[in-house]
């Protein structure tokens, strides 16, 4: 995997103070108020640095600095806010925060690029907004007409929290008051948001030549994923035949009619599965079986009509699909989960809200770029499917098919086991002591 410049680093352990987390907005107003100052200046620097790199092909050292500064303290202060770090942050944007950023080292970059560079981060732009760490045009909550652009909210916009980031700040906000730590699903896919927004308005800024990719095995570092019984197989070489993604909607909509008549008996299915799993303690193996391809089914639906997957899917959920779910056999469940199923899935439900309108931005994306180019960014593809995953994870924990709860980190699977390290059995053993 080809990092991306710009990248996250986390050296958080999870752990928050109730206290500063109750209080965490009223903490953040001077950060807000300083942000807000540091961001109209940066404004101004942008446009010099635009007209400087036009001429002589990079970014003046001194703006460089500048605005690589201005890009980590709102990426640190996003993460206060977005509860994804617990310290109080500096108001310098010094590197060494809990949840940073790199920012590379002055480059020279083409100069049509460094023209049209404001056409060309829209989609990026876009994207990091509905991702939810839209420290907006310009900087701090204002437009590049220095007006606010968040809808009487600016603190939204400056912080770098709205859209998914949004939602994993008010839940991890009780659930950090009820735990004293952040569940590590919820920091990781705040950090993934806010680091590619620190790659959106890097590129934006000049800071890199390089596109954003929301990749994000290039976004962050090695996430973590643990064993669940719902998992994502990805077998999609990216490649993308521009007829069908003209006509795509249109292609589907037998699969939207169909969908809609399996899933009213999925409902009363579910139902009566709930019911099963409260007297006996799992799922009934046929209930499971019908349920596992309704879910299997949703998800080629949903891959096919975001362009997450190319292929016309089948009608019956079969496995197969090059964005597929492999599901579990029927385990043993808890009676209390299942009773109290519905309103614990109620936070699933709001975060799987928000990831499929970034699947919506991601398909909408991705749709120009398919037909410019017959392929399926790999960011936008992987931002995709990974959207899929969580919203399949959710479909089961609400369909009793299984009680683990979905996980909201990232990447698409675990990361590969690192290879076990051998003795040389010719290298002498050292001496006891």
């Amino acid at each position: 995997m080809d990092r991306h410049p710009v990248r996250l680093l986390l050296e958080d352990d999870l752990r928050r103070s109730r206290l500063t987390v109750f209080f965490r907005l009223l903490l953040a107003i001077p950060h807000l108020i300083w942000l807000a100052l540091w961001s109209i200046a940066a404004f101004f620097a942008a446009i010099a640095g635009w007209f400087a790199a036009l001429f002589t092909g990079q970014l003046p050292t001194s703006l460089h600095r500048f605005l690589g500064s201005w890009v980590r303290y709102a990426t640190h202060l996003g993460a206060y806010l977005s509860l994804a770090a617990n310290p109080y942050p500096g108001f310098t944007g010094e590197p060494g925060y809990p949840v940073d950023v790199v920012i590379p080292e002055r480059e020279p970059q083409p100069r049509w690029k460094t023209a049209f560079r404001l056409v060309l981060a829209i989609p990026a732009l876009m994207l990091a907004a509905v991702l939810g760490s839209g420290f907006a045009g310009g900087g701090g909550g204002y437009s590049q007409s220095g007006t606010d652009d968040t809808s009487g909210v600016p603190w939204l916009a400056s912080s770098g929290v709205g859209g998914v980031a949004a939602v994993c700040a008010i839940l991890g906000w009780f659930a950090s008051l009820a735990l004293g730590r952040m569940p590590v699903g919820l920091r990781n896919l705040a950090a993934y948001g806010l680091a590619y927004t620190a790659q959106a308005y890097s590129y934006l800024l000049l800071l890199t030549d390089r596109y954003p990719n929301s990749d994000p095995a290039a976004v962050g570092p090695a996430w973590g994923l643990p064993p669940h019984p719902i998992r994502l197989e990805l077998a999609d070489d990216g490649r993308r035949s521009r007829l069908t993604v003209f006509f795509r909607l249109l292609l589907a909509i037998p699969h939207f009619v169909w969908l809609a008549l399996w899933g009213i008996a999925a409902f009363f299915a579910a139902i009566a599965n709930g019911f099963v799993a409260l007297f006996t303690g799992r799922s009934a193996a046929a209930l499971h079986r019908f349920l596992a391809a309704y879910i299997r089914y949703y998800a080629h639906v949903s891959a096919f009509v975001s362009l997450v997957a190319n292929p016309f899917p089948g009608f019956v959920g079969e496995p197969g699909y090059p964005v597929d779910i492999s599901i579990d056999q029927p385990e043993r469940q808890n009676r209390w989960i299942t009773f109290f199923r519905i309103i614990l899935a109620i936070p699933a439900f709001l975060l799987t809200g928000a990831l499929s309108a970034a699947l919506l931005m991601a398909a909408v994306l991705g749709w120009f770029a398919a037909l410019a180019t017959g392929r399926m960014p790999t960011g936008l593809r992987n931002l995709g499917a990974f959207s899929v995953r969580y919203h399949s994870q959710t479909n089961a924990y609400v369909f009793i098919v299984t009680d683990a709860y979905p996980h909201a980190s990232p990447p698409l699977q675990p990361p590969p086991e690192p290879e076990p390290v051998y003795a040389d059995p010719f290298q002498p053993l050292p001496e006891a002591v």
